[in-house]
């Protein structure tokens, strides 16, 4: 019977990686939504408000992060220092373009951004955002559930692991997705309470 235990061994390990993997993908949609939450807007000024902006410098896309120096001296103030003064006007069109409804201005050194108070309805705006980027994250967990689970169903369908295996393996694998729906909901709850401060 030595090859039947090596086989079940082998089903072992493959339902463990399983779990494993599920985790690991779990892990970085949740790493994936506490990127996107930084770059959305508080009342405070953040660096990280810049770090995905984009700058069309000289033809091609650049990040702001490759271009410039940014730094938050004053809660309501950022300052960015180009590395290279010529790029100064592409930053501030950046800034100008995004989303982010903020307003530079550039003094020949540095461009300083002041970062303004929301307004209820800006508030209102930025937490429906929060909202949807927290159910995209959601949906991308339960995705990856789906996944697992599906893969596992073919596996006990192949007749390589019982059906008892399996369904410990499902249940494992739902309490994993739960703890990570709820990281989810905290990171979204500390957006909305950081957004909602006055």
């Amino acid at each position: 019977m030595p090859a039947d235990r090596a086989r079940a061994d082998e089903a072992q390990a493959a339902l463990r990686e399983r779990l494993t993997d599920a985790q690991v993908r779990m892990e970085k949609s949740v790493e994936a939504l506490h990127r996107e939450l930084m770059t959305i807007r508080t009342g405070r000024a953040s660096p990280a408000l810049l770090e995905r902006l984009h700058v069309d410098y000289y033809g091609s896309p650049t990040p702001l992060q490759s271009l410039a120096g940014i730094s938050a001296p004053e809660p309501s103030l950022l300052v960015i220092q180009p590395y290279d003064r010529n790029a100064m006007s592409a930053i501030e069109k950046a800034i100008q373009k995004s989303e982010l409804g903020l307003n530079p201005s550039n003094d020949g050194n540095v461009i300083r951004v002041a970062v303004p108070q929301l307004t209820e309805e800006r508030r209102k705006e930025l937490v429906k955002l929060v909202h949807k980027r927290a159910e995209e994250a959601r949906v991308a967990v339960r995705n990856i559930r789906r996944d697992e689970v599906d893969h596992l169903r073919k596996v006990e369908k192949d007749g390589h692991v019982s059906k008892d295996e399996v369904e410990t393996t499902i249940g494992e694998i739902q309490k994993i997705t739960d703890q990570f729906i709820g990281k989810v909901d905290d990171a979204a709850q500390k957006k909305e309470a950081e957004i909602l401060e006055v």
